[in-house]
């Protein structure tokens, strides 16, 4: 097993800077997510990691070793891509074994450890078949057995589960994290979905534009966004403008135009300070006028102007004081309709203040 570990690396494309002054560690045996839109420079930093990009400047270490130097095929690494790259006309077994062959290991050695790979994607006795034969996910997972049946330090996945439909990709989501939490490597994954990170990582690294913008666990970064491209990026977020107007032990109260002064849980303020403010949407409770007796201490008034329904939930397009907020709620029965009056809450441990 091995840790992976970025050292103010950048990468340059001529004048295009792809990655820059990116930092991250990724610690032994665990599962970290790059996430990011595409363009953001996720992709570029696992091909730096497995050799198939050069850096243009930092150092790449795996293990404490640097590997900057070092070529793709002694770096030990398992890659999966997005298009799976088997061999259509190599049987199931042969595409899994080829880089044992190249490793100059016997047949009867390299076919236990087919055999072995195959147990741990739960596919077994597919050996003879070709991949025409096999569906999208069982595909992925030979991809996947290929990659972990040379025993690699570190484990690259590039948006594997992108070509794969809806449902299948959540089942073979859970695969992915149930055949990783068995084997125990090192694994680093790209994707641009945040379900996907959220779901799989011990820990997330957000990109945008080339930086590093928040690294933490999935509940850091969703629920203490460090800027406002991660509130936005992840999940439903509203964000709005507002000033420090007091502060005083745990509580800190801000004015937001229009909404009047709202009360956020915090210590480091200054009275004076531009801030945004930054309510995630299944935080914002939304109740029919007149029907919430208790009093709330942030409490806004508005009315529903459009309802999405997903199902076990809604989301809910509000309009308070000329700003538009959104809200996702379980729904207990029928949704709001469209036009109520409604109250919303939002707790002052609830809301993330981001100065400016």
């Amino acid at each position: 097993m091995a840790g992976v570990e970025l050292k103010n690396v950048s990468k340059s494309f001529g004048p295009v800077v792809a990655v820059e002054n990116a930092d991250a560690t990724f610690e032994e045996g665990s599962f970290t997510t790059l996430l990011g839109p595409s363009g953001c420079g996720k992709t570029t930093i696992l091909r730096m990691i497995a050799g198939l990009e050069a850096t243009t400047a930092g150092d790449i270490e795996i293990d404490g070793r640097r590997v900057n130097d070092v070529p793709i095929h002694k770096r030990n690494l398992g890659l999966v891509f997005q298009n799976y790259a088997l061999f259509p006309h190599k049987t199931i077994e042969q595409n899994i074994a080829f880089g044992l062959k190249y490793r100059g290991m016997n047949r009867a050695d390299a076919r236990d450890k087919v055999k072995r790979a195959l147990d741990i994607v739960r596919l077994p006795g597919v050996e003879d078949r070709y991949p025409s034969q096999l569906s999208g996910g069982q595909q992925q997972r030979i991809a996947l057995a290929r990659a972990i049946v040379i025993e690699p330090d570190v484990l690259l996945l590039d948006e594997p589960l992108s070509a794969l439909d809806a449902n299948l990709r959540e089942e073979m989501r859970v695969e992915l994290k149930t055949i990783q939490r068995s084997i125990g490597i090192t694994t680093i994954f790209v994707t641009h979905d945040q379900s996907e990170a959220l779901a799989l990582s011990d820990k997330i690294v957000v990109m945008s534009d080339g930086h590093v913008e928040q690294t933490g666990s999935p509940q850091q970064v969703y629920g203490r966004p460090a800027s406002r491209f991660v509130a936005r990026f992840l999940g439903n977020s509203n964000i709005l403008e507002a000033r420090v107007v007091a502060t005083g032990g745990k509580a800190i109260k801000v004015a937001v135009d229009g909404l009047g002064e709202m009360t956020v849980e915090g210590e480091k303020a200054v009275i004076g300070d531009k801030v945004f403010v930054v309510i995630r949407a299944e935080h914002l409770r939304l109740e029919a006028a007149g029907k919430s007796a208790a009093k709330a201490c942030n409490r806004l008034r508005g009315t529903v102007t459009m309802v999405d329904y997903q199902g076990q939930v809604a989301r809910y397009f509000v309009t308070v004081a000329g700003h538009s907020l959104e809200a996702i709620n379980g729904i207990d029965g029928s949704p709001l309709a469209e036009g109520t009056a409604v109250t919303a809450d939002v707790r002052p441990n609830d809301i993330v203040l981001l100065v400016d």
